[in-house]
């Protein structure tokens, strides 16, 4: 487990819970699945900061989705490639290929607008 104490400053304060056991062990087995100290558990939830393994979560999703659009990406050079050999694309086909380009955009501005969000969360 990770100790959060910071040099020069060492925790003294203490504040007691009651609570019923079923509560108290359900917050230690969800510490424990996390390897999180209770006290951070409370303390972050309390002051409404994310923890370590949920900023690696959130890092993983927004690496997946990069990872996502780059296959995309790579598609669509794939088929530029395609048609710049042929010299030819059909109207329809170009129709909607620009159509899926421009839902693609909208997707990118989207996902950039979340990941944008995200990171000013994970800022605090």
């Amino acid at each position: 487990m990770k100790d959060l104490q910071r040099p020069g400053r060492s925790k003294t304060a203490r504040i007691t819970l009651r609570l019923h056991n079923e509560v108290k062990e359900k917050w230690l087995n969800h510490c424990n699945k996390y390897n999180i100290h209770l006290s951070d558990y409370i303390i972050n939830n309390v002051e409404g900061k994310l923890l370590d393994n949920d900023r690696k979560e959130i890092m993983n999703f927004i690496e997946n989705q990069v990872n996502i659009f780059a296959k995309i990406e790579n598609n669509i050079n794939q088929i530029a490639k395609h048609v710049n050999t042929r010299k030819q694309i059909s109207i329809p086909l170009l129709a909607e290929y620009n159509s899926k380009l421009e839902i693609l955009n909208s997707l990118k501005i989207e996902q950039n607008r979340i990941i944008k969000k995200i990171y000013t969360e994970l800022a605090k």
